[in-house]
């Protein structure tokens, strides 16, 4: 069951990532899945503790967790964006 949670709530945080840093139109469903889950073990390894939550992937299912998940997701765009581009966005 928690498989299935980590896709579901994974390709909304990958899809809301994708939305916030414009790159949503080179990525399908299954990339958007994959930085989901990616940016959220990101997000639960460098956010969380300075949010005091945990995420989604630890079995923490709060607000705080998903917004750690969130900016998870968004710095690996970022450096998604840096080293394919040159530039953030």
């Amino acid at each position: 069951m928690n498989f299935i949670i980590w896709l579901i709530v994974g390709g909304i945080i990958g899809w809301l990532a994708s939305m916030i840093m414009k790159t949503d139109a080179q990525q399908g469903i299954i990339l958007n899945v994959v930085v989901g889950i990616v940016g959220s073990f990101l997000g639960g390894w460098l956010i969380a503790p300075l949010l005091g939550s945990g995420t989604a992937n630890t079995g923490d299912f709060s607000v705080m967790g998903l917004v750690a998940s969130l900016i998870g997701a968004i710095i690996l765009l970022a450096i998604v964006n840096l080293f394919r581009r040159g530039r953030v966005r």
